[in-house]
């Protein structure tokens, strides 16, 4: 029995809705079609409500469908449920409505009850499994954001390299004699003089 439990518990869903029978629910339901996929809400009143306890726990949804009763039954963990919301929770005191396949009209009609929606409603359809996958992607996207981190250059070493090299450029800058500055205007000078002694020839 520790064994079934043990292969089972991947298997659950984190938490499912507080489904009771008596309560008018919405069940949303995934559909495949080739490669198509789309949700399918079925809206009915809950007749039956089996073994909560574990993967095989149940519900039987049952509504009427151009007067016909239509009835479904869905497994509460399985990745097909995508959610199923609790609208109306009803005064009921049998496990198992099955005399609500008898009614029609008024008498089918079951006393509201006033309940914490919210709190009937919370659920988490994520398995065991597929959250022990989420951390360990949200693990691996931590450790390579940290080697991005340790892997960047020091910046601040960087601007200090650049600013002593800048104040050597300058260095160098002033450190050239004015006889090296005055040349370029000698040699203009040169120039104007020669040109005024061809033009007196």
């Amino acid at each position: 029995m520790d064994l079934i439990a043990t292969v089972n518990k991947p298997q659950l869903k984190t938490k499912i809705a507080d489904v009771r029978p008596g309560d008018t629910v919405r069940v949303h339901q995934t559909i495949r079609e080739g490669a198509k996929t789309r949700i399918q809400v079925f809206e009915g009143v809950v007749i039956r409500r089996q073994r909560l306890a574990g993967v095989g726990a149940s519900i039987t949804v049952r509504k009427i469908s151009s007067g016909i009763g239509v009835e479904k039954t869905w497994f509460l963990h399985s990745p097909n449920v995508v959610k199923v919301d609790v609208v109306r929770r009803s005064k009921v005191r049998r496990a198992l409505l099955s005399y609500m396949r008898a009614r029609r009209g008024k008498s089918a009609r079951l006393a509201e009850l006033e309940f914490d929606r919210e709190a009937a409603n919370a659920s988490d359809s994520r398995t065991a499994s597929q959250i022990a996958d989420e951390a360990a992607e949200q693990e691996e996207t931590n450790e390579s954001s940290s080697e991005d981190v340790l892997n960047q250059p020091d910046t601040e070493s960087l601007d200090k390299e650049v600013v002593a090299e800048n104040k050597a450029a300058k260095a160098d800058d002033e450190a050239v004699s004015d006889d090296e500055k005055a040349a370029p205007a000698a040699e203009a000078e040169a120039g104007n003089d020669k040109v005024e002694n061809e033009t007196k020839n």
